[in-house]
């Protein structure tokens, strides 16, 4: 599996995930928070096959890509099930907030904890970490965790939305991302990569022993 980060969103430092298996070249895209051109370019000169957009969560400056990427792609949308409403409703996204109305195309899979997201031979695992979102999702492959904005460097993601909730997130982040193995890589949405056992140690919203 390999990966690729785009940051086209620079006023909310949204990281957009291109993640493709090597062997097949199928490849989803995680987040796409704009549209951007160079993200179709990418994709066409490396002879990826798109098969999914994937949403960690349904806040504007995740989804914001998703009608022009599925427009190009002709892929479907996949996000938790809790959150598939944001897609459709600007103020439930936020983005009504942010002087602009954006309105994704419905979802075409509905996602629940321990869905499989095939690349190839390979797959994605589902991990449903509500908090700060109800429908907030991390996906694992390996070592590898494309973590949304439930976990960052150093930090975790807002509770002060409607449906965030700060116990909950550390009920997810203790029972779900500290469970993997220390070497785990964790890829937010937004600053840079960190990995599991740091935060475990140095997270101080959220220890291990909490």
């Amino acid at each position: 599996m390999d990966f690729k980060t785009f940051e086209i969103l620079p006023a909310f430092g949204t990281n957009t995930y291109l993640v493709w298996d090597k062997d097949s070249r199928e490849a989803v895209l995680i987040d796409p928070a704009a549209p951007a051109e160079e993200i179709i370019s990418y994709v066409n000169t490396n002879s990826l096959e798109m098969v999914a957009i994937i949403n960690t969560h349904g806040h504007a400056d995740h989804i914001g890509g998703n009608g022009f990427f599925q427009q190009k792609w002709n892929v479907p949308i996949l996000i938790h099930e809790a959150d598939s409403e944001k897609l459709l409703n600007p103020r439930l996204n936020l983005s009504s907030y942010m002087g602009e109305e954006i309105v994704s195309p419905a979802a075409g899979r509905l996602l629940q904890e321990g869905d499989r997201i095939r690349l190839g031979k390979k797959k994605l695992e589902v991990l449903h970490t509500p908090g700060h979102t109800a429908g907030s999702i991390c996906l694992l492959y390996d070592i590898l965790l494309f973590a949304g904005d439930t976990l960052f460097k150093g930090s975790i993601g807002r509770t002060d939305f409607p449906d965030g909730d700060f116990e909950t997130l550390k009920h997810s982040i203790i029972n779900k991302i500290y469970k993997l193995a220390d070497q785990t890589i964790v890829l937010p949405g937004h600053m840079d990569k960190t990995k599991v056992g740091i935060e475990k140690r140095e997270n101080p919203f959220v220890r291990a022993q909490e």
